[in-house]
């Protein structure tokens, strides 16, 4: 049993109920349940099925809702699928979307791309280099990548990008090192950018590649006031670094983390020109800076 069998059985409940996916939708959520229309209606054509805690939570409301017997859906998903010898310490890996402000909107702009091989790509090493200009704006983010294929076949890795200011330009991603670029969504109305960054060949298993590339925004610049990265799967090495020019720097600093459902984790950080945060072994969840000007 797995996807398949899930979306099959999910499928049919549906459309034995009679209810749209929107319908669907408002009912978990009278119940205390937010599942995105997008997730649910991957779930149903088998692209995707639950496996994160608090989805699986929902199957339960889920089958109420859909007025069919107790266990119906849950005894439809099968053990766990198998995953990479990282991966696999990963039992319930967030949604693609996860800890993002608007997951359907995510969701929705990565549907337009390829990230079957995601979950077959063993995050090495992240190393984050963010720019602020004098003028307190975003101007460019620099992003280094090592990556590690646990299957034959990965070809690309997909970044997603969100802008908090919506009437901003969105940035221009460049390829720097190992990729080029492929498939690229832009909702300007969303703050969001995602695009595929296609390897120089295919990876054969076990293999590593090291990728390069940066986003650079053009003026007017996004105000800056945070960073963070997403992880919806662990990453052995995370390095993030804030650089403020020397002459304008942040009243205050905060480095901040969340490990999946679990509460947010604060410190202050001394205020300098560079600031950086160094974590292994971190994920899924998210990590950063958030600052205040004077």
């Amino acid at each position: 049993m797995g996807e398949r069998e899930f979306a099959d059985v999910l499928r049919a409940a549906i459309q034995a109920r009679g209810l749209g996916l929107e319908r669907i939708r408002e009912r978990l959520l009278v119940q205390g349940v937010s599942v995105s229309m997008a997730t649910l209606s991957y779930w149903q054509s088998g692209r995707s099925r639950p496996e994160r805690r608090g989805s699986l939570a929902a199957i339960a409301v889920l089958e109420e809702v859909l007025e069919v017997p107790a266990g119906t859906l849950s005894a439809s998903l099968g053990p766990p699928r198998p995953r990479g010898r990282w991966l696999s310490t990963v039992p319930d890996r967030p949604d693609v979307a996860a800890y993002w402000p608007r997951p359907d909107a995510v969701e929705s702009a990565v549907s337009e791309v390829d990230i079957h091989w995601d979950e077959r790509l063993t995050r090495i090493s992240q190393h984050d280099r963010v720019s602020i200009g004098a003028d307190r704006g975003e101007h460019s983010y620099h992003s280094r990548q090592v990556l590690r294929a646990e299957a034959d076949g990965p070809d690309r890795w997909v970044v997603i990008m969100h802008l908090d200011e919506h009437d901003r330009p969105l940035p221009v991603i460049r390829p720097l090192r190992h990729c080029s670029l492929g498939r690229t969504v832009r909702r300007p109305a969303d703050g969001l950018l995602v695009a595929e960054l296609l390897f120089d060949r295919p990876l054969r298993k076990g293999e590593t590649i090291i990728t390069e590339h940066e986003l650079v925004n053009v003026a007017p610049y996004p105000p800056a006031t945070n960073y963070e990265r997403k992880f919806r799967l662990p990453v052995r090495e995370f390095v993030l670094e804030v650089c403020f020019d020397p002459d304008v720097l942040p009243a205050t600093c905060t480095a901040f983390s969340q490990l999946d459902d679990g509460a947010e984790q604060a410190r202050a950080v001394d205020v300098a020109s560079e600031v950086h945060v160094v974590v292994l072994n971190f994920g899924p969840g998210r990590l950063g800076f958030r600052w205040a000007w004077v």
